[in-house]
């Protein structure tokens, strides 16, 4: 049903409904073209790696002849062939291209293989022998700690007096957790062709999330400007993060090539290279020390996260700022102090992953209250209850107002009743009892996601449109399409502008030689962003129509309606193609560019003052398991969901997003497990060893249901931002198993680490029955 009632002067006729994706039917029969589809240029060459064969150390001799020699091998690249500087790194300069000398993980491209087939050029990298001098490597956060490197300054905030507070409360506890990474595991791995033009123009078919980064990264190692390199990315086969900075490495070797050859060339990764060479979830171990009352609210809370982030900073910055910033999720800590370590080690560099890093504070924070609660005796629902922000109770630690705390409390108590969990723990208590090997677990856990890029810049967004006159739209932005549905949102809206139907306007590959200086499709704000820059184009050329409309009819402009695919005032009305033909007749230009930043963003890092968040978005889910106490396998037995999406702009696309968050981040809790040997290589690089969820692990109990509230922000037509805040609703997994290994033993704190496999879980089970590790205070 279409909303008929004006928003903004509009007819909301495509907006607010659960429209399909628009490559969903190619998306299903396989015939939507991803880069590997596309038709290969005439001349196209292929790219394989020869990779470091140690995690650190010092790159001695280089022999590359037998490589060269091998036939249908065009050319062969080292460091020293690359024409502008060694340096992929998105700011900081500390990511070489190639290996030059020093050696910083294992598997770290050397040489670049160039060749007639993508099978010679793997056959011919096998060739190279690469001399280096080893040294012993830091590989996790204990060899870290160790060598005291960090990538970046350790970095903190404070609220309140927290020695004081720790002193004065009634009971106190600490702890610690550690949090595994993830690996993206997107269908289409990292891919990139690149196509020389004119001069020193490149052209680079991308499959990436910031198209202007890897022209900017492309331009510096060509040593071009800018404007000589364009991006193109029409669609990816996922992305979570894995291609937000790491596409750029790919397309700038395969823009090397291009170079030094004269010839396209295409560098598409193996899956177990894409593995090995690109960057995870970070992974951090999590030390805390709590101070609470005996009904479990928390008086003072001080936390540290120390963090593995691998050889080079990445987006290290901005990934642990978030988890920081995410470490009270959705509870009012009045003394708080977040501190954080930013670690070197010699594995891949760890990069963004939805999420970007507030998922481990989150997981941090609910660990916490978990352990409150077995401390205290309480539920720790009511626990969690009792410590949520409210009216009068809501600033962060870092010093923001959570201006919309009052949606969280009635959110929960529906999906409280909705899930029936009351009637369900009395169930789940009444069959442990009763259970000696099968133990059951529930918890009910709630998100605060703050929503914008905590790096003020990034908040803006541009846009291009054009209305044809037979009275078709062309729509193109900065956001980039990786299966969410951002290029289905933003043409409903620029639908609702015209007062068109949706098949009128054609979405185009995103492109840097048509919208430029773009911010990647990251942090969750797509839609907000393009769709917002989308509109303002859409409406600067509606506007110029409706003046020739009024005109012709007599009225005033803002008399002039645009919905049904007709423009009209009163008993006056015309198609909406044949104004389009009277424009262009007119000269009204019918093309436009549109601009948008995010407002009320005033984050400022080095005094630790403002507002780093446009809104959040709040949900909750509720989760039951099995766990078998012989052999730690666990059975997720059903979820419930109730999530914050505001005024949905489609509702179908949305649950989408949720559901299969969910499932992302009930994959990095429970079966997705990174294994690195003590010489840094990474051990699981294949599904054989790294194991996602499948569909065998869904409950068939899978409830999702969206939170129908305005956003309180003028955010695009009230809604809310979707793409990353729901892989929390993983964390109500985490904790029914920890619920579950509690009832072995009850009234102390569990001790589980992240992923929760059945080795850890095993762990955590006999640490229970020896009462855990806890340290009740007062």
């Amino acid at each position: 049903m279409a909303d008929d009632a004006p928003h903004d002067n509009v007819t909301l006729a495509s907006v607010h409904q659960s429209v399909p994706h628009d490559s969903a039917i190619r998306h299903v029969t396989g015939s939507a073209p991803y880069i590997d589809d596309l038709p290969e240029p005439r001349g196209t060459l292929h790219i394989a790696l020869g990779l470091a064969p140690v995690a650190r150390g010092q790159l001695v001799e280089l022999d590359l002849a037998a490589v060269r020699a091998k036939k249908g091998v065009i050319a062969v690249l080292t460091a020293t062939d690359i024409p502008g500087k060694n340096d992929v790194s998105p700011s900081l300069g500390d990511e070489p291209m190639l290996v030059s000398d020093e050696i910083s993980f294992h598997a770290q491209p050397v040489f670049v293989v160039i060749a007639e087939t993508r099978k010679i050029a793997r056959k011919a990298a096998r060739r190279g022998r690469i001399e280096a001098i080893p040294e012993a490597p830091a590989i996790d956060v204990a060899d870290a700690l160790e060598t005291g490197e960090t990538v970046l300054p350790d970095y903190a905030f404070q609220r309140g007096d927290i020695e004081a507070a720790m002193r004065a409360a009634p009971q106190t506890l600490d702890g610690e957790i550690d949090i595994g990474g993830q690996e993206h595991f997107y269908l289409e791995g990292q891919i990139a062709l690149a196509i020389p033009g004119e001069g020193v123009d490149m052209h680079i078919h991308s499959s990436t999330q910031h198209p202007s980064e890897v022209q900017h990264i492309v331009a510096r190692v060509l040593g071009v400007p800018d404007h000589a390199v364009s991006v193109e990315c029409r669609r990816m086969g996922g992305g979570f993060g894995g291609k937000e900075s790491q596409a750029s490495h790919w397309a700038a070797i395969a823009a090397v090539a291009a170079r030094l050859t004269g010839r396209p060339c295409k560098l598409r990764l193996d899956r177990d290279d894409d593995f090995i060479l690109t960057g995870k979830r970070h992974d951090m171990r999590t030390a805390y020390e709590v101070g609470f009352d005996d009904a479990g609210v928390i008086a003072a809370l001080d936390m540290e996260h120390l963090v593995r982030c691998g050889y080079s900073a990445d987006l290290s910055l901005g990934v642990v700022d978030r988890t920081m910033f995410h470490s009270d999720n959705a509870y009012y800590l009045p003394n708080a102090a977040i501190a954080s370590r930013r670690l070197k080690t010699n594995t891949v560099s760890n990069t963004a992953f939805r999420g970007f890093g507030g998922p481990q504070g989150i997981l941090a924070i609910e660990n916490v209250i978990d352990a409150i609660a077995r401390t205290t005796g309480r539920d720790p629902l009511d626990v969690r209850k009792a410590n949520l922000y409210r009216t009068g109770r809501d600033i962060t630690p870092y010093g923001m107002e959570v201006f919309d705390c009052e949606t969280l409390p009635p959110l929960i108590e529906r999906l409280e009743e909705t899930s029936r969990y009351r009637e369900r723990r009395a169930e789940i208590a009444e069959f442990n009892a009763n259970s000696r090997i099968i133990k059951r677990g529930l918890a009910l856990t709630p998100i605060k996601f703050g929503i914008s890029f905590t790096l003020k810049h990034l908040n803006q967004a541009g846009a291009l449109v054009h209305v044809y006159s037979d009275g078709s739209v062309m729509l193109n932005h900065g956001g980039t399409e990786m299966g969410q549905g951002l290029n289905t949102k933003v043409a409903q809206v620029v639908a609702d502008e015209f007062g068109v139907p949706l098949a009128r306007v054609k979405i185009t590959a995103t492109h840097t030689a048509k919208v430029p200086n773009t911010a990647p499709t990251a942090a969750s704000s797509g839609s907000d962003l393009n769709a917002m820059a989308a509109k303002i184009a859409a409406r600067t050329i509606r506007d110029r129509m409706a003046a020739e409309a009024a005109r012709r009819f007599g009225v005033e402009p803002d008399e002039i309606r645009f919905a049904g695919g007709q423009v009209s005032a009163g008993s006056s009305i015309m198609p909406f193609n044949e104004l389009a033909k009277t424009c262009f007749l007119e000269r009204i230009a019918l093309s436009s560019t549109g601009y948008y930043r995010t407002p009320n963003i005033t984050w400022d890092r080095a005094s630790k003052t403002g507002r780093p968040f446009f809104y959040f978005a709040y949900g909750a889910a509720c989760s039951e398991v099995m766990i078998d106490t012989m052999t730690g396998e666990m059975k997720l037995v059903a979820v419930d969901i109730l999530h914050d999406c505001g005024i949905s702009l489609n509702p179908a696309l949305d649950i989408g997003q949720i559901e299969g968050a969910f499932v992302q981040g009930l994959g990095w809790l429970t079966t997705e497990e990174l294994v690195f040997s003590p010489d840094g290589r990474l051990r699981t690089h294949a599904p054989s060893t790294y194991k996602i969820p499948l569909a065998s692990d869904i409950p068939e109990h899978f409830r999702v249901d969206l939170w129908d509230e305005p956003n309180r922000e003028d955010a695009i037509y009230r809604s809310k931002a979707v793409g990353e805040p729901p892989l929390m609703h993983g964390v109500s997994t985490f904790s029914a198993i920890a619920d579950a290994i509690h009832s072995v033993a009850p009234g102390h704190p569990v001790k589980l680490r992240a992923p929760a496999t059945p080795e850890a879980i095993l762990d955590a089970l006999d640490l229970q029955r020896g009462h855990g590790q806890h340290r009740p205070g007062g």
